[in-house]
């Protein structure tokens, strides 16, 4: 593991956020009664079943904040998504936040067979392909960042995050601030990407 790489790429990182801290100040109890019509793609208390939607269980509020406006506002578009937040209210958005990331994440199995690549990347990252570790943004745990709108990664299913790095390297996902996930995504093969993803479904303390 080259430390010093790691180092350096974290922290030119972390100097591009251009996203402010954001301290979400909602209300868990009026998020819970809000998330029922949630429920159908993302699961009870937000661990999703189906592997192509992505789980929002533990996911730091103001990331959710964060992308719930990018879809109200139609920064960020999904035939799904887009509908459904166009009514939400700021407070709405803020209430959903702090009742998903209070709520307990599940875990996935992982592909044994690409668990030992995936742990190098992304602990290690990729320092021949220019490509960092991605604990350096999504912590050690996979937890994310609170404050800094990284998002959580541990337990969110593997489909779902090879669609959303596949989108970043391809253009076709475009909400990441300073290009962050768009420039890593674009020096990742797809034998990168879906060894990365099995290691961060299957992730936790």
């Amino acid at each position: 593991m080259n430390n010093r790489f790691i180092a350096a790429a974290a922290g030119l990182i972390l100097a591009g956020l251009s996203l402010p801290a954001l301290a979400v100040d909602g209300d868990i109890e009026a998020g819970e009664r809000k998330a029922a019509t949630c429920v159908a793609c993302h699961g009870a208390q937000g661990n999703s079943n189906n592997p192509a939607w992505p789980s929002l269980a533990g996911q730091p509020a103001d990331y959710i904040v964060y992308q719930l406006q990018l879809f109200r506002d139609g920064d960020r578009q999904d035939p799904l998504m887009t509908p459904q937040a166009a009514a939400l209210s700021d407070e709405d958005i803020r209430d959903l936040a702090v009742y998903y990331e209070a709520q307990e994440a599940v875990f996935h199995e992982a592909d044994e067979e690409l668990v030992e690549r995936g742990r190098e990347i992304y602990r290690a990252g990729i320092p021949g392909q220019g490509v960092p570790a991605c604990m350096a943004c999504h912590g050690p745990a996979g937890e994310g960042v609170k404050g800094a709108s990284f998002p959580r990664v541990a337990g969110q299913h593997a489909q779902y995050m090879r669609k959303a790095l596949r989108e970043y390297r391809d253009e076709e996902r475009d909400t990441d601030p300073n290009r962050m996930m768009r420039d890593i995504a674009s020096r990742m093969s797809d034998e990168d990407i879906e060894a990365v993803t099995e290691y961060m479904t299957g992730l936790h303390r």
